[in-house]
């Protein structure tokens, strides 16, 4: 049975997601970030630091993903293109995941980012499939660079791709195949 104090930590920390860092200092024993992780400091000292932001949007991600699960929703090594990869496989509506996945992939902003990702974790709860949510918060924090957004698209789409099953390549090949050979008769 949950702990009273998790299940209302994680209350707490669901109602943090797409809110500022900072936002609730009741939080801040959840989300504090060592000095020496930081990074730099911005300018105006009243922003939020990258691994500020990162460290909070992911830890609110992780409560809406752990709502109501009693097995661990961190899977250690399991990047996020691999959990939606096996998202895919698992969904009714295999297209849906797709798409919203496709939106990460092209959101234009950091918090564009997050609100599509606050769907595929939602989804990713339906059906209790796991993540890193230390690799999660990594590339959050690339995320948040100026030239971090392509790159961390790029490496979500690679980890997607490498981690389709063989027989979805091999089904998509065949239907290729067929389609070429009724064209050449």
């Amino acid at each position: 049975m949950p702990e009273p104090e998790a299940v209302s930590a994680l209350a707490r920390l669901r109602r943090g997601i797409g809110q500022a860092p900072g936002f609730d200092y009741t939080l801040d024993r959840y989300l504090s970030v060592p000095d020496n992780l930081l990074g730099h400091r911005p300018p105006n000292d009243g922003e939020a630091a990258d691994s500020e932001h990162a460290v909070h949007d992911t830890v609110t991600l992780y409560a809406l993903h752990q709502q109501s699960r009693r097995a661990p929703m961190h899977v250690a090594g399991r990047g996020l293109g691999a959990s939606v990869a096996a998202l895919v496989r698992a969904s009714s509506g295999p297209d849906g995941v797709r798409r919203r996945f496709a939106a990460l992939g092209t959101a234009s902003t950091y918090f564009e980012s997050i609100h599509h990702l606050r769907s595929l974790i939602t989804m990713l709860r339906d059906h209790e499939i796991g993540l890193d949510y230390g690799l999660l918060a990594d590339d959050l924090q690339t995320l948040r660079r100026p030239q971090g957004r392509p790159q961390m698209q790029a490496i979500w789409g690679r980890e997607f791709f490498r981690s389709r099953p063989a027989e979805d390549l091999n089904d998509h090949t065949d239907d290729q195949t067929d389609d070429l050979e009724e064209k050449a008769s």
